[in-house]
């Protein structure tokens, strides 16, 4: 056999696609014209039960069925409302129990089920075949009804069993009960008395909120409103946080007892130093031990007048010689005094914190010149500088922690001491200079050292705490 002749039997005839274009058209056309038909007939009425029945009597007329139902969710059950060519409704009676149990079961699975299933079905209709059994033979169909992506509704179709729901009939109906969904379950719910429909509000406000949909915003708007009203019930405490520095409580200055010139320097800043027993530094002395043998050489002199004018009587003269040997016995003593003072040695125990003064050996010193500085290292306390929006908030007596630059890692405790009255500026701001009493001190701490310290001022709620910067900014912009 030649390749044409294989191919020539799955050539199509053009008019036979055109005929069967033709006919899906007017299969198409009617089914439209069968769900505009239904949605006209559900429009006209004005209450639901009404609608309700035209609803059931009109799909049974175009689908030759039996009976069509239509069940309303209550609860968690179905209720069957509107039953085609049928005005009373017996819920006692096993019919209506028993299509209840099918609208249930295809509320259940949210999709059509028809009787008699179709092999790849992945559907269940235990209850529609009990139906059928029960009250037939019949082949039936369930289509749920949506509203708001919700199910509300489900109908039932029956028609012999001779006449199953094939794929293109359920398209259809589907079609059709989509149209008429929206009028017929918002004539549901406009029907019901105010009592009524506020509870559905209610219910679907709830189910919004705690329902499995929108998971994460509801998450989040969960917690957005928890933190709100935690910011405004719960309460924290209030601090003033604001930088500081250490400073000693006592700082011993060495001066230049006279003038002279640096001969040594023994110590280092940063030494420790003992009261009385360490030499920081030495001055020169050989002029003033020069000055020292003049005066004694001249008082040796005076005395020897005195000597000669008491021997010749001569009082008067005695008398000037004796005043004048006394004024050289009080140089000699404050020359001795110099000389003696000329080795400087610090009076309080401590660390040398000011006097690096190993090259400048030989330069000259006037007296009173402060060459050291010397700070017992356990007596030191801190100067806060607090804002001027916050400095009404402390007072005298409250306690806090500090926490230096170099150790951010421990807290000391202190307790305010000592607030200035006066504001002073200091880095182009207004602050205002608070002293605190260190109630620990630590090996490592120096004067001078700089960081942050937090004055615990009472209780307030979070949401002042948070906004009261903000607040104030705003009184002061539309303050008039």
């Amino acid at each position: 056999m030649t390749k044409e002749e294989t191919q020539q039997p799955q050539q199509t005839n053009p008019s036979e696609k055109v005929s069967r274009e033709a006919t899906q058209a007017q299969i198409h056309l009617e089914i439209m014209h069968k769900a505009m038909a239904l949605l006209c007939v559900v429009n006209k009425p004005t209450r639901f039960m009404r609608a309700a029945m035209a609803f059931c009597n009109e799909l049974a007329a175009q689908w030759q069925c039996e009976r069509v139902s239509l069940g309303i969710i209550q609860g968690r059950f179905m209720r069957v409302k509107a039953m085609s060519h049928c005005e009373n409704i017996n819920r006692k009676m096993q019919l209506i129990q028993d299509i209840e149990s099918v609208m249930e079961e295809c509320f259940d699975q949210n999709v059509e089920v028809a009787f008699p299933t179709h092999a790849e079905a992945m559907v269940i209709a235990k209850a529609a075949a009990q139906l059928s059994q029960k009250h037939g033979p019949s082949a039936l169909l369930s289509v749920p009804l949506h509203l708001n992506d919700e199910i509300e509704a489900v109908v039932t179709f029956e028609r012999p069993a001779s006449e199953p729901f094939d794929d293109q009939a359920i398209n259809a109906i589907c079609l059709a009960c989509r149209l008429c969904s929206v009028r017929l379950l918002n004539l549901r719910h406009q029907d019901r008395w105010f009592g009524a429909r506020w509870v559905e509000s209610l219910r679907r406000g709830f189910a919004f909120i705690f329902g499995l949909q929108h998971t994460w915003m509801k998450l989040a708007t969960t917690l957005v409103i928890a933190g709100i009203i935690f910011l405004c019930v719960a309460r924290g405490m209030y601090r003033s946080k604001s930088s500081c520095v250490l400073e000693s409580i006592v700082q011993q200055s060495i001066c230049a007892p006279f003038d002279g010139f640096i001969k040594a320097v023994n110590v280092e800043v940063g030494d420790n130093l003992t009261a009385q027993a360490t030499v920081l530094a030495e001055l020169d002395t050989a002029e003033l031990r020069l000055q020292l043998a003049s005066a004694r050489a001249e008082q040796l002199g005076y005395i020897k007048q005195v000597n000669a004018y008491m021997r010749d009587g001569q009082t008067a003269q005695a008398q000037i010689a004796q005043a004048d040997a006394d004024k050289t016995q009080a140089q000699i003593e404050l020359l001795e005094f110099y000389i003696d003072q000329a080795q400087l040695k610090t009076p309080i125990t401590g660390k040398l914190v000011a006097g690096d003064l190993k090259r400048q050996i030989g330069a000259p010193v006037k007296t009173g010149d402060v060459l050291f500085e010397v700070t017992p290292l356990d007596a030191l306390r801190a100067e806060v500088l607090v804002s001027e929006d916050q400095i009404l908030d402390i007072e005298t007596g409250q306690t806090g922690n500090l926490a230096t630059v170099s150790f951010p890692d421990q807290k000391i405790p202190f307790e305010v001491e000592l607030i200035s009255p006066m504001a002073e500026v200091v880095n182009n701001r207004n602050v205002f200079k608070v002293r605190v009493q260190l109630k620990d001190t630590r090996d490592w701490m120096r004067p001078g050292m700089e960081g942050v310290a937090k004055i615990d001022i009472g209780k307030r709620r979070y949401i002042w705490i948070w906004t009261r910067k903000l607040v104030n900014w705003i009184r002061m912009k539309v303050w008039l």
